[in-house]
């Protein structure tokens, strides 16, 4: 019988032979992601009564939200993380400065093709990307699967969205998925699995692929996957040592529905406030003032995103009274980042480099907006309040329209500026 992707991989992680969508599994992930609301599951792990974390080798912790501590609340928290990982010998400790929890994941091989990763973060259908069945779950939810080693799921139904078309010049994997998600709404996903698929994916570096794998929790989705190809393989190629099976959908799995979008002819993409799913062609808010620009997040802090700010602002000064912040996804990305001269290139244009982590994405600490602000992020949230003051506002864009628009001090097209 057909299968979708989440169909065989759920059947496989249940040792059943066959799930249908709708259908409860028990199953057992084989990583269960946390970062700094640690401290607030070890507390319900505590409640529930036994001893010792069901799988230390299961569990990756990562001090990444509000990093170094911005008070002394945060400082408390974070040293009741590092106690519960050594109290459970949790060898997946990365602290602070190590970077975002969706980039040292799979930058420490604990993502692959076939894996089953659950998370206390929204954001965790990142790991998607790399073929893997990776879903966001809540405090109590992930404080059960640490003391039991295993979790329920409802078998989702799928979309396949397929991508056609390359894509034009400074068009890239941001602007795709806001046009999708403009397209289909903040809840055109919910509780799906959502299969991407097409040319314009099989054309795009693992960067992208995160990136779009990342946003589409931004529409629900409870799982977004892309099947992996010698590009996954080269990538997690030297950083896994977990000997894994890919899993593939069959050619006439049972989807939900089928969509497609051509994207030859696309145009960058700007989320206006307070929705993701408020997008526009750049072009409907040009001129519109910023206050600060940010480039990074686990959206968009990879070296390619980095790369494609430097060269705009290259030899070049952003708009006075524009701040522009710039925090890398990973110490890893920062090195690089480094070596190739891109972190010269934007301090030098008057960017200012934050410690890789999330820093002003959820707006706890680093670069809090005022009332009246504007900004523009490659972040995936622009919420009302979301990066500082509720009288503040967030657009989305790509880095290359963060950059052109730090640098003109309005919202501008970035092939404007090129």
């Amino acid at each position: 019988m057909p299968e979708t992707f989440a169909q065989k991989l759920l059947a496989r992680k249940a040792g059943l032979e066959y799930v249908q969508p709708g259908q409860i599994v028990t199953v057992r992930p084989d990583r269960v992601l946390t970062h700094d609301n640690t401290s607030a599951i070890a507390r319900q792990f505590a409640q529930i009564g036994v001893d010792r974390v069901f799988d230390p080798a299961a569990s990756v912790v990562v001090l990444d939200h509000v990093t170094p501590a911005a008070d002394v609340t945060y400082a408390v928290s974070h040293q009741d993380t590092r106690r519960f990982v050594k109290r459970h010998s949790i060898a997946a400790f990365y602290d602070i400065g190590e970077g975002i929890c969706h980039q040292v994941l799979p930058e420490y091989g604990h993502a692959w093709p076939g894996a089953l990763i659950v998370g206390s973060d929204s954001h965790t259908p990142t790991h998607g990307a790399f073929g893997a069945f990776a879903t966001g779950i809540g405090r109590t939810e992930t404080a059960a699967v640490l003391a039991t080693g295993r979790i329920w799921l409802r078998v989702p139904e799928t979309i396949r969205i397929e991508i056609r078309g390359e894509l034009p010049p400074l068009v890239t994997a941001k602007d795709v998925i806001l046009h999708i998600i403009g397209a289909l709404g903040a809840d055109g996903a919910d509780y799906r699995s959502v299969e991407f698929a097409g040319e314009a994916i099989r054309q795009m570096d693992m960067s992208g692929r995160m990136v779009i794998t990342n946003m589409a929790a931004e529409m629900g989705a409870k799982n977004a996957v892309i099947e992996p190809d010698d590009v996954t393989r080269d990538w997690l190629s030297g950083r896994v040592s977990t000997r894994y099976e890919e899993v593939h959908a069959d050619p006439d799995a049972p989807y939900e529905r089928t969509l497609g979008f051509d994207v030859a002819g696309l145009v960058p993409q700007v989320a206006c406030p307070h929705r993701v799913d408020n997008v526009v062609p750049v072009g409907h808010v040009s001129g519109a003032r910023i206050d600060q620009a940010l480039i990074g997040t686990c959206t968009n802090g990879r070296l390619p995103d980095l790369e494609a700010a430097a060269d705009i602002l290259r030899g070049r000064q952003i708009a006075p009274g524009v701040r522009l912040l710039v925090l890398p996804a990973s110490r890893s990305v920062l090195l690089e980042a480094m070596a190739l001269g891109f972190i010269a290139d934007l301090v030098a244009a008057g960017a200012t480099l934050l410690n890789p982590g999330c820093g002003p994405c959820l707006g706890a600490h680093e670069g809090c907006l005022a009332p009246g602000e504007v900004s523009i992020s490659t972040g995936n949230r622009n919420f009302r309040g979301r990066m500082g003051s509720k009288e503040s506002e967030i657009y989305l864009a790509s880095p290359a329209t963060v950059a052109a628009s730090a640098l003109m001090g309005t919202i501008v097209d970035p092939r404007s500026v090129t």
